[in-house]
């Protein structure tokens, strides 16, 4: 089959690979998917650029995929994929929140390829059904919508006041940051305001027409929020998270850019204001972002840009180089 391999840092090829049903190792409770759609992830980016070592090359990226269960009992099944594969018998998951296994493996690590190929397999309890009327690159936003989505459960699991009566901040105009603010909106959240540096990716957004889209700079964004979710992960974002947000109020953090820096913890402790870590998603959740989805609750979804699988390189080099407007690429074998 088909594939784009990562290769060396900021080199990816378009490479025939092993068929994955091929596979003599393909382990019990696996389906074989012919995937039409994949996005391009921030991950993805960091592996990309050799920032990070649990994708070391040469490996297949990509974990946001959807496409068509072929073969066997589910054969012709429209699906988009979970992509991360837990234990189920750990305290994490036989608790609820198998996002936290100590045994969890995510497509595009090893020892699982990515999806970034013409099929892929997976277990079957990884599959949610979509309906006819999503298409597959609609679907395959589930995966970084339903980060968001988590990250907005444990919020309001946490904060003193009801979503209804909150100013949430945003911090981050790519996919995640979308999907969080999505997910804030879905929820009732009284106020959500989006920022997003580049004047490109906001001029994108505001053309959408579903959310309140603002440069990190504007007055808006200065002060008085009693939730700011950190879709980026940078000293200087934490920094801002930390300077606006209310006594009392939550900073919940997603992003991976940076590992330190930016936070006034004085502050936060003078002010009890809350930090959690957010990282990917619940079963439960991904399902439930897919039925948000079919039902339309989180938008038309049309901030995405299409491109050939083949053509996947130039894509990477397009993101890296700041010259795509829309937050998410999807790639289609």
């Amino acid at each position: 089959m088909k594939a784009l391999v990562y290769t060396a840092p900021e080199t990816l090829e378009y490479d025939t690979v092993p068929h994955p049903g091929d596979a003599a190792d393909l382990q019990a409770g696996d389906v074989l998917i012919r995937i039409d759609s994949v996005g391009i992830c921030g991950s993805d980016m960091h592996a990309y650029l050799g920032h990070d070592s649990r994708r070391p090359a040469p490996i297949i990226l990509g974990h946001e995929a959807a496409g068509v269960v072929i073969g066997g009992d589910e054969d012709g099944r429209r699906v988009t994929v979970n992509p991360l594969v837990t234990c189920g018998r750990c305290r994490w998951c036989t608790g609820g929140r198998q996002n936290l296994c100590a045994h969890r493996q995510i497509i595009s690590m090893p020892p699982r390829a990515g999806a970034f190929a013409e099929w892929l397999t997976m277990p079957l309890e990884n599959l949610s059904t979509i309906p006819e009327h999503i298409s597959f690159a609609q679907a395959s936003l589930a995966e970084p919508i339903a980060c968001g989505w988590h990250a907005v459960q444990l919020a309001s699991d946490t904060l003193w006041k009801t979503l209804s009566e909150v100013r949430a901040l945003v911090i981050g105009g790519g996919p995640i940051g979308v999907g969080a603010a999505l997910s804030l909106r879905c929820h009732g959240t009284g106020k959500v305001l989006l920022v997003e540096p580049s004047e490109l990716r906001r001029d994108y957004l505001a053309s959408q027409g579903e959310l309140d889209v603002r440069s990190p700079d504007a007055p808006e964004a200065q002060q008085g929020f009693d939730l700011v979710i950190d879709c980026v992960g940078y000293a200087a974002t934490r920094a801002q998270a930390s300077r606006v947000v209310e006594p009392g109020g939550l900073i919940m953090h997603i992003g991976l850019a940076e590992a330190e820096g930016g936070l006034d913890t004085r502050r936060m402790t003078l002010q009890e204001i809350g930090f959690i870590g957010t990282y990917t998603y619940t079963p439960k959740e991904f399902r439930d972002v897919v039925s948000a989805i079919a039902d339309g609750r989180l938008g038309k979804l049309e901030w995405i840009e299409q491109r050939s699988l083949a053509d996947g390189a130039q894509a990477f080099a397009d993101i890296r180089a700041g010259r795509v407007a829309a937050p998410k690429i999807i790639l289609n074998p």
